[in-house]
This record gives C-alpha cells, sequence and structure tokens, in this order.
C-alpha cells in the first residue's frame, strides 16, 4: 500500500476511534492501540447491559403471562415507589409554576433578593469549572505544564495591566485608548451570544450603526481621513480646505471598520463558551443540573426512540446542527458559525457533549465568527448604504399609494440629518428627527428588556438552587 494512502486510512481509522469514544463519554487518550483497547471494553459492558435489559422484558413478559386474570399481584414496596416518584413528580411540577412566578413584575422583591444570592453562587460555580478545566483526573492533581501556563498568563496580565493603565507614556495612553475602545467592542459581542439565545443584539444596536455611519461618511466626504478626535467617538468630514476628495471603494471601507468587526466577532465566540463547558462538565460528572443540558438530553432521547412527527421545526433544527458537529467535527462547527444561526447554542452543548477538545470547538467558532461570518456582514450593512441604492430605495417608497411620502420623507430626513452631522453643521433647534429619536427609544427599551430578562433568569436560577437543596436533604 503506498505511504500516503496508508496515513490516510491510519487518520480515518483515529479519527472514527476518537469519535467512537467522545459519544461514550471518554477522553480519546493514547495510541491507537489502547484506544482501540477502551473501545472494547465499553462495547463488552454495554453489551452486558443489553443482555440485563433484555433478561428482564423477558421476565416482565414472563410475569405478566402469568397474571393473565388481570389480578395485580401485591408489592407494598413497588406501592411505596410509585406514591413517591408521584409526590416527587407533583413537588417537581408545584416548584416548577413557582419559579415562573419569580419575575420582576410579579415577585419585585423576592426576584432581586434571589439574583443578589446568585451572583457569588454564579462566580463559585465558574470558578470550579475553570479548576476542574485544568484537573487532570487520572493524576488527580493540576499538572505542572499547566500550572506553568497559568502561572505565565496570570504574570503577563498583570504587566499589561501595570504597562497600560499605570503609566503616563504616551505609548501607555495610546495603548490605553486601545484597550478601552476594541475592550468596547468584545464586551459587546460577548452580550450578543452570551445566555443561551437571549442575548443582546449588539450588531443590530451598535456594530451594524456604526459601520453604516462610516459608510455614509465615506460616500458624502470622498475619505476615510476622519480627524482624531473626535474619530472613533464621532465620525466627520476633514475641514482642511486644500482636502480632496476621491474615490473609496467598498474593500477600503471594510478594512477601515475591519478591527471593531473582527473584535465584535470574538467576542461573540467568547460568549458561546459557557454552554461548551456546562455540558462538557455535565457529561464528564454524569450530573446535568441546568436546564437547556436537560432538554438536550431529552430530545437526543426523542431521537434514539424515533419518533420524527412529534418534532417541531425548531426541534428538527437542533437535531440537524447536532448530527452536523457531531459528524463533520471541525467543518461543521466552521459552517455553523459563519453564518447568522440562532441555534449555535446546540453546537457548543453538542461539543461539550460528545468531549470535543477545546481547540477544535473554539478555533472553529473563531474563524467563523470573528472572520469569515464579520466579514460577510460588513459587505452587506456597506453595500446596503450606498447612496445609489438608498437613492433607489426611497424612490421605491414613494411608489406606494396615499402613504408613500409619508414614509419616505423622515427616512430621507434623518439620512440628511446625519450628513449634515459628518460636516459638523446640526439643525439650529438641535432635534434629532423622528427617525432618530424612535431609534434611540427602540435602543432604549431592547436594552432594559435584556437586563430585566438578566435579573429573572438568575433569579429563577437561585430558586432552582434551593430546590434541589430540598431534594438532596430530603433524600
Amino acid at each position: 500500500m503506498p505511504p500516503k494512502k496508508a496515513k490516510r486510512n491510519s487518520n480515518m481509522q483515529l479519527e472514527s476511534l476518537q469519535w467512537a469514544l467522545r459519544k461514550r463519554g471518554i477522553r480519546p487518550t493514547g495510541t491507537i492501540q489502547q484506544m482501540e483497547k477502551k473501545l472494547a471494553n465499553v462495547k463488552l459492558e454495554e453489551e452486558k447491559v443489553r443482555n440485563m435489559q433484555a433478561n428482564n422484558a423477558k421476565n416482565r413478559k414472563t410475569s405478566t403471562a402469568s397474571n393473565g386474570s388481570g389480578s395485580i399481584p401485591k408489592n407494598n414496596g413497588g406501592a411505596k415507589v410509585r406514591h413517591g416518584s408521584g409526590g416527587a413528580t407533583a413537588q417537581g411540577m408545584a416548584d416548577l409554576q413557582d419559579r415562573f412566578q419569580i419575575v420582576l413584575w410579579r415577585r419585585p422583591l423576592q426576584t432581586i433578593h434571589y439574583f443578589f444570592r446568585e451572583i457569588p453562587c454564579a462566580v463559585n460555580d465558574a470558578g470550579k469549572r475553570f479548576i476542574f478545566s485544568l484537573y487532570d483526573s487520572k493524576k488527580r492533581t493540576i499538572p505542572l505544564s499547566r500550572k506553568i501556563v497559568l502561572f505565565m498568563t496570570i504574570a503577563a496580565i498583570l504587566y499589561g495591566l501595570h504597562f497600560i493603565f499605570g503609566r503616563d507614556e504616551p505609548q501607555s495612553i495610546k495603548a490605553r485608548e486601545n484597550v478601552y475602545w476594541y475592550g468596547y467592542w468584545i464586551i459587546l459581542g460577548i452580550l450578543s451570544s452570551v445566555g443561551l439565545g437571549t442575548g443582546l443584539h449588539t450588531f443590530v444596536l451598535y456594530l451594524g450603526p456604526f459601520i453604516a455611519k462610516v459608510a455614509l461618511a465615506a460616500d458624502e466626504c470622498g475619505t476615510l481621513d476622519f480627524p482624531k478626535p473626535p474619530y472613533p467617538d464621532q465620525v466627520m468630514c476633514p475641514e482642511d480646505p486644500d482636502f480632496t476628495r476621491g474615490i473609496v471603494s467598498v474593500y477600503d471601507i471594510i478594512c477601515k471598520v475591519r478591527w471593531e468587526s473582527l473584535m465584535w466577532g470574538f467576542g461573540t465566540a467568547l460568549g458561546e463558551l459557557p454552554p461548551f463547558f456546562m455540558a462538557r462538565a455535565a457529561r464528564v460528572s454524569g450530573m446535568v443540573d441546568d436546564e437547556d443540558l436537560e432538554k438536550f438530553a431529552e430530545l437526543l432521547q426523542r431521537k434514539k426512540r424515533g419518533d420524527p412527527k412529534s418534532l417541531s421545526i425548531i426541534e428538527r433544527g437542533k437535531l440537524f446542527m447536532e448530527d452536523l458537529v457531531e459528524k463533520v467535527g471541525f467543518w461543521g462547527i466552521l459552517a455553523c458559525a459563519s453564518i447568522p444561526n440562532p441555534l449555535f447554542d446546540l453546537a457548543g452543548i453538542t461539543c461539550g457533549h460528545f468531549l470535543v477538545p477545546f481547540t477544535t470547538f473554539f478555533g472553529a467558532t473563531v474563524i467563523g465568527k470573528a472572520i469569515i461570518k464579520a466579514h460577510l456582514q460588513m459587505a452587506f450593512v456597506i453595500l446596503a448604504f450606498n447612496q445609489d441604492l438608498l437613492d433607489r430605495v426611497v424612490t421605491l417608497i414613494r411608489t406606494v399609494p396615499q402613504y408613500g411620502s409619508q414614509i419616505s420623507d423622515p427616512f430621507v430626513e434623518y439620512i440628511s440629518h446625519q450628513k449634515a452631522n459628518l460636516h459638523n453643521k446640526t439643525n439650529a433647534s438641535g432635534e434629532p428627527g423622528h427617525i432618530a429619536y424612535v431609534l434611540d427609544k427602540v435602543v432604549m427599551l431592547v436594552v432594559i428588556y435584556f437586563v430585566i430578562s438578566i435579573v429573572n433568569s438568575m433569579a429563577q436560577a437561585y430558586h432552582k438552587r434551593i430546590c434541589r437543596e430540598k431534594v438532596k436533604h430530603k433524600s
């Protein structure tokens, strides 16, 4: 066999072994022979479990046939178990209904109290997960190499903080401004993806308008050399009388806003890590405490039962995501991260559940979100706010019978106001216009809703902790 073909077959065998072990909750470490031995032992245990289940099912059928008269045999212990199970189920339903009542508009004091009690608990859980990620279960300690890397990382962070915030040199001041500016976009990216689908849509509210403002300014000013300051806080055309207009291409605008978009995309990738680490810790420990992980486990069980008619469209989409990530691996994660995908949280849960390596998941997510998806969004916004396209949109709106001019006039007023701001020629009244006023209020309402949802979810999480502790004490 040729060497290249033999190497390709060996790589395929290694990948199939790794996926087979990850599906069973076993870390794929060691040589191919060691992994084959692990897989053989696991399959042997699975065969024993299947034989035991088959014997139990046969025994149940035999007992049912012997009691064909319909009489139920007396079994006080079984009755107690069924009664206890029913009581536990009823108590769980009561706790669930009570949890849904813990919101700010129904129980404000209790919700705020639980919210502040949950904050230290969440920080403690995050610290435990971080320590657990460093811990080697076989050696029952943190390896020396990880300790050295952790120490060097902390030392580098402390030195960077001292250089940026502890000095007043020109280089430190410039570095401080960059940290503030790009850290702002990273935080917005984290807020956009954190929270399992309930994040703040910061691209629509912040990054998209910033790119649109730069695109409008490039078309109006004929340059991208905006005066600093006030750029990037405020985009204005140069006031130099010797300034000559030029033609600004789409590529030039993309280069101008690239780092802001990359930092925002990197923040969205960081926001996808909590579902990954929660699912990974739950799979390794065998405990599922998170509600989203419970729903994911239930969905996998329904998939095994093979009942596609009972699944909704969203559930089928989730299963498609799970199959794509499980079978394709790195490229599946990359494909899911490269497009606007509200179900990408499930990719993080799937990768954590099947013990996909952190480098594979995070690398594919960063490349997809911070590079591919960010450039697609930049190009879309820049092309959408091209002056020729805007004129066509206004002309199309004005063709609407009766209401065309009423809709297009505020839009034209808003664009004109934005262009006047580029030349520092604001209206004498200082009023931003109807559309700008409405957009400001919409942004404010969305941010308020996001904060309220965070408070409610954390308060409900603390209530779930209380219920869990009660169950532990009873058992």
